[in-house]
């Protein structure tokens, strides 16, 4: 089995099970509370491998799970439930809490964000009945174990346990560092918890060991099953999962089907805030919302993402995302040329463009690499009329592959053509006229500056 935490092969020269068609499964997000710049990371960094898949020419089928139940405050099956902690704390059940925040992260994610949506988003709930079943072959292939709190994998059944994360789990003991829970042995998981009777829960079903709900490792296993098959081509997730979530995954996957789960795992960094981890304490938790209300446009906080590689650990800051505004603004201003083109001779081949910008991102997704490319469109100083069709075509691309649309759809077509005309009576050096129709253009609330491409417009 071949392991890595990285595209290490070009996507063009990936063989996925099916010819041309790619199984996907992205660990999806728990939703017990507002989504925060952290999550968004990793879905942006989703998004552009879906994309970048599909410039390639596969189909792709993207599975991308909610967590609705199940996932404890400690991922190593221990802590309250965090749907049912939300729950309480805000007085309502924890259906309601579900509800709440899969709207929100629907709003951020495909209308905000503008991400492409996955093929399927299954709940973990809509999955109950499958994933005791699950446990039950489980256990009829005797990798199963019942203790007080629930069900239990019993990883000494496997030979290669923790293969993904490479763990050393020789001398592994009970003790300071490790709680003894009466598990047969510490790396040991839980499949089905049982629910606490001195404890009001709104998510439990009854099932042949008693009522209670399922671990949070069994959703993705089962989910992923029921829909893409036994055998899956790219899984995904945080680096966090890889010890514990995804290193479960595999071993009760595979321990049921005998057969490879995924054939490549990839899995994306985390993002710091002024250097540190995210904290409530330290009030550096941030939404997309607050980035909007300080000013900022949310594709601005995509670009800022997009130019680090998904594998290494990012940082946000304030100072950094105005960077990625100001690039994103010198980005627009050049996209705007395409309104005011020259009849002048070609400069630029953007096809060539078009075709270095994916080749980067089928090398494992290097946007850094994109990115440098697309910014040598800042150095033109006009289109010209044979060369708009190929400009469109880049403009369109980048929109297609990154998800950044350059193009400034917030004025009217009356207000460009104003623009244009303006720009007109400036090339003849009527400025009487280039004047005037500057005034009426600032009525609209747009200000336009003259600069070495033409004339640039922005929002006042």
């Amino acid at each position: 089995m071949k392991l890595h935490n990285t595209l290490t092969r070009k996507i063009e020269e990936f063989k996925p099970l099916e010819p041309g068609r790619v199984k996907l499964y992205n660990c999806g997000l728990t939703v017990y509370s507002q989504p925060h710049i952290g999550n968004w990371v990793y879905f942006i960094f989703c998004d552009l491998l879906h994309r970048t898949l599909l410039a390639s020419g596969f189909e792709v089928v993207r599975v991308q799970n909610i967590t609705d139940v199940g996932h404890l405050t400690d991922d190593a099956d221990a802590g309250e439930d965090k749907m049912l902690k939300s729950a309480l704390t805000g007085g309502v059940t924890a259906w309601e809490v579900a509800e709440k925040y899969i709207k929100i992260a629907d709003h951020e994610a495909y209308e905000q964000l503008s991400l492409l949506r996955p093929t399927h988003m299954p709940r973990a709930t809509e999955f109950i009945p499958q994933q005791i079943a699950f446990v039950e072959e489980l256990e009829d292939k005797g990798y199963t174990y019942v203790i007080e709190d629930g069900v239990y994998f019993d990883t000494n059944k496997l030979s290669d346990y923790g293969k993904l994360a490479r763990l050393n789990i020789d001398g592994l003991q009970f003790g300071v560092r490790v709680k003894d829970t009466g598990k047969k042995n510490p790396t040991d998981f839980a499949l089905w918890k049982f629910s606490n009777p001195e404890e009001k829960r709104d998510m439990q079903w009854q099932s042949k060991w008693g009522t209670g709900f399922p671990g949070w490792h069994l959703e993705c296993s089962v989910m992923a099953r029921e829909i893409l098959g036994d055998q899956i081509d790219i899984h995904t997730g945080g680096i966090d999962h890889i010890p514990v979530h995804h290193t479960n995954e595999i071993a009760q996957t595979e321990a049921l089907t005998n057969k490879q789960f995924a054939s490549m795992w990839v899995h994306a960094n985390h993002i710091k805030v002024d250097g540190t981890k995210m904290s409530k304490s330290l009030g550096n938790v941030y939404t997309l919302q607050d980035i909007i209300n300080r000013g900022y446009d949310l594709q601005a906080f995509k670009l800022m993402n997009l130019s680090k590689h998904y594998s290494t650990e990012g940082n946000f800051t304030w100072n950094i995302l105005t960077t990625a505004q100001n690039l994103f603004n010198k980005w627009q201003a050049v996209a705007d040329l395409r309104w005011q083109t020259k009849d002048m001779p070609k400069q630029t081949d953007f096809n060539e463009f078009s075709k270095n910008i994916l080749l980067a991102l089928q090398n494992d997704l290097d946007t850094p690499k994109a990115l440098r490319i697309l910014d040598a469109i800042t150095e033109l100083e006009y289109v010209s009329k044979q060369e708009l069709d190929a400009f469109n075509d880049l403009l369109t691309q980048v929109d297609a592959l990154l998800g950044i649309n350059l193009l400034k759809d917030d004025i009217s077509h009356n207000q460009k053509k104003l623009i244009a005309q303006r720009e007109a009576a400036r090339l003849a050096s009527n400025w009487q006229k280039s004047d005037e129709i500057r005034d009426v253009l600032r009525t609209h609330g747009i200000e336009v500056k003259d600069t070495l491409r033409g004339s640039v417009w922005s929002r006042t």
